[in-house]
């Protein structure tokens, strides 16, 4: 759903209230469909709902921040090798399409669409591994991740730095596992390291202004 993706690409924040009536009249679709999909969101760890209070984004705190990025350091690595292993020149292509859409989306001045498609590349090695059961933590840990950076990201402008992911894609195109393996532990301590990790507050101006931006 698109009010996913305004979570993902930072147009709405962490804390932000989502009214059940705005975000209908913004997407021109139901309060039932509305809810579906917060109770969707809320399964992903991307929403929280309070009883008698509604539906707010997410917001980690420094200590769930820690465990998100500690987590992802203990999967990513062991994933990363399994895909070495198993990559296919169009698996490749795939990862090299991303890594273009990011590069555009940062020219562009659309950090929060690269910083999606920055985890949907990590998401996709996790495919290439074919562990499924993995796969599905990583991509909610991914998930989290965004609402971590939205809080405590330092370097707003690097994101993911582009010389990681070309590390990582050489490393899957030679199919050499060790690398691979080496290369996603430094790029998750390196990302874990570019956290501020100290309780932040950011706002827009309205639900709607963000959803429609």
């Amino acid at each position: 759903m698109r009010l996913t993706e305004a979570v993902h690409e930072h147009r709405v924040l962490p804390g932000m209230k989502l009214s059940e009536d705005e975000v209908g009249d913004v997407f021109g679709v139901s309060r039932t469909i509305v809810r579906q999909a917060l109770r969707a969101m809320a399964h992903e760890g991307l929403v929280t709902i309070e009883r008698n209070r509604g539906a707010f984004v997410a917001k980690p705190s420094v200590k769930e921040a820690r465990e998100v990025f500690e987590a992802r350091a203990l999967l990513e690595p062991q994933t990363a090798r399994a895909a070495a292993e198993r990559a296919t020149p169009e698996d490749v292509q795939i990862l090299e399409a991303h890594i273009t859409e990011e590069h555009r989306a940062l020219a562009e001045g659309k950090a929060g669409l690269a910083l999606k498609l920055s985890g949907s590349f990590h998401i996709e090695i996790a495919r290439i591994a074919d562990q499924r059961t993995i796969e599905a933590f990583i991509q909610q840990l991914v998930s989290r991740s965004s609402l971590v950076i939205a809080l405590y990201w330092q370097r707003r402008n690097a994101l993911c730095e582009s010389h990681a992911h070309h590390a990582l894609l050489d490393a899957l195109r030679r199919n050499d596992p060790d690398a691979a393996e080496d290369l996603m532990k430094g790029h998750l301590v390196d990302l874990l390291s570019q956290l501020n990790l100290r309780e932040t507050q950011g706002s827009v101006a309205s639900l709607r202004e963000a959803l429609l931006g």
